[in-house]
């Protein structure tokens, strides 16, 4: 197997990043939802309430994250940033500590987005506007023992784990699927992976323990990814070109054998070869659950 696709989401929601490289953090791949949006109660904000993040750009430069919009001047926020006000943020059923990225940031994100409005219409939970928060970097935020194996894990904004890991050949036959309802095939975009690997067949990776890419980084596969309506989502406008799919026909593939809903890709937590660089077209090697 090989890897082919590496991306990160610098801000959680927003448009992700293509990389030819990418080096692996003990929270996953750089930069990888080291930031967030969230609401004036410090709730996090996604594409489940607010589509049109998804037609927010995102770049890293040297020095800067920069956010783009077409109707907006563009964002420029500092990588190295100090006396930031500490707040408390929520992620489902977590709290943590961020770093608020002040009103500069916050009038950008209200102003292209409106104050974190439902995908139906529906007010938000709170007028007050979104805000733009940064993770802590001397902060961790522990992965749920539950799925794993004696090892510790921490990670930043993602829901609940430093990575996630797709297989290509999945995606084929989700499309061949979708393909026989006389459906457009769906991008891997739509699933927000940060590792792709290709080689094996189809939803071989329910079985996989361990991943090994490169030379030196090991992966511990512990969790399937349950779907969202996100995934329903083009990622670029936010629009959902046909509604309840791909979600409904992966729930009728029963991709996650004993598990109830619409499962693609791998929850995963770096093992070995924290400081690694990892290459699209590195050899990957799955260990198989026992």
């Amino acid at each position: 197997m090989r890897i082919t696709q590496l991306n990160i989401y610098p801000v959680k929601s927003l448009r992700g990043i293509a990389l030819d490289q990418a080096t692996l953090t003990e929270r996953g791949l750089a930069f990888d939802r080291h930031w967030m949006v969230v609401d004036a109660h410090g709730r996090f904000v996604t594409q489940r309430e607010c589509p049109a993040m998804a037609t927010v750009t995102v770049r890293l430069e040297p020095s800067r994250l920069v956010l783009e919009h077409p109707e907006a001047a563009p964002l420029a926020v500092p990588l190295a940033r100090h006396g930031l006000e500490r707040l408390e943020v929520s992620i489902w059923k977590d709290t943590c500590e961020a770093l608020d990225e002040g009103a500069e940031a916050a009038q950008w994100l209200t102003a292209v987005l409106g104050d974190g409005r439902r995908g139906d219409g529906r007010q938000g939970d709170e007028e007050g506007g979104l805000r733009l928060v940064r993770f802590p970097e001397e902060r961790r935020r522990e992965v749920e023992a539950d799925y794993l194996r004696g090892e510790s894990a921490h990670t930043a904004f993602p829901d609940g784990y430093p990575l996630l890991v797709a297989h290509q050949a999945s995606l084929e036959r989700l499309n061949e699927r979708l393909a026989e309802k006389g459906l457009d095939a769906v991008p891997m975009s739509r699933f927000r992976p940060n590792v792709v690997v290709e080689g094996e067949g189809p939803f071989a990776e329910i079985d996989w323990d361990e991943l090994e890419l490169g030379s030196g980084v090991r992966l511990g596969l512990r969790k399937p990814c349950k779907r969202c309506k996100i995934i329903i989502q083009d990622q670029r406008t936010g629009e959902a070109p046909v509604p309840k799919e791909p979600l409904k026909t992966l729930v009728e593939m029963d991709t996650q054998p004993g598990w109830k809903g619409a499962f693609f890709g791998q929850n995963a937590v770096p093992l070995d070869g924290i400081g690694l660089t990892l290459r699209v077209g590195d050899d990957a090697t799955a260990t198989i659950r026992a």
